[in-house]
């Protein structure tokens, strides 16, 4: 009987004759980098715990990370990249004055939108109650006066007493006036909501005019002690 033919196996190559040059490649190289360095940043809670802690590089890090962009949306909101940065740099500034109000979600990017898009609209508020400052200091023949300029140097108590002054107008005179001069409606538009028609409404708005200019007579003469 015939003996067993015998299979020799083929020893394996030493540690040291393995090749390491498909490994080399210098994108697979930048890849696995990619991914080391992506995956050792920390997280936007994270850098908000730290900030919490107080570790200001931590938040200076959450700044360069959503700076451009918010910059860029708030850019396409006001139309003007100068104030869409003064607005980004009033959003961060919200964020760290109330970082502790913030539950992380892993949605810190909507967050900052959300309190970007409340400053543009209080910003259009304040202009629209601008507008309303002007119409009271406008004469129905379309000739301006020039508020004095006391009243100028003090913007921000002339807006708080003109809201005031708003507020304690009679509904039916403050209920147009508002739509009309705040909210940007037409008469048509007031008058459906008042069920009255359009000459009640502009008489109205008119009348509360009237109203406003006396209780900002103080300011419209420059005696605000009066």
């Amino acid at each position: 009987m015939p003996r067993p033919r015998t299979v020799r196996l083929a020893a394996p190559p030493p540690r040291s004759a393995v090749t390491l040059e498909p490994f080399r490649d210098p994108v697979i190289i930048k890849g696995v980098e990619a991914h080391l360095t992506a995956t050792d940043k920390p997280d936007d809670g994270t850098l908000l715990s730290r900030t919490r802690a107080g570790d200001r590089a931590a938040f200076g890090e959450l700044v360069d990370r959503h700076k451009d962009a918010l910059v860029g949306y708030l850019t396409r909101l006001v139309g003007c990249p100068d104030n869409a940065e003064d607005l980004a740099q009033e959003t961060f500034l919200r964020l760290y004055e109330h970082r502790d109000r913030y539950v992380e979600r892993g949605r810190l990017g909507g967050y900052l939108y959300t309190i970007a898009t409340n400053l543009v609209r209080s910003r259009e508020r304040q202009k629209k109650r601008r507008r309303l400052l002007r119409s009271v200091f406008i004469s129905p023949n379309g000739h301006g006066h020039d508020p004095p300029q006391q009243a100028a140097l003090l913007v921000d108590e002339l807006q708080e007493t003109l809201g005031k002054a708003v507020a304690s107008l009679p509904v039916h005179y403050r209920v147009p006036l508002v739509l009309h001069e705040i909210e940007g409606w037409s008469y048509k538009e007031i008058g459906a909501l008042s069920h009255c028609r359009e000459g009640t409404v502009k008489s109205r708005i008119h009348r509360g005019r009237k109203l406003l200019k006396g209780k900002l007579g103080p300011y419209w003469r420059g005696d605000r002690s009066a």
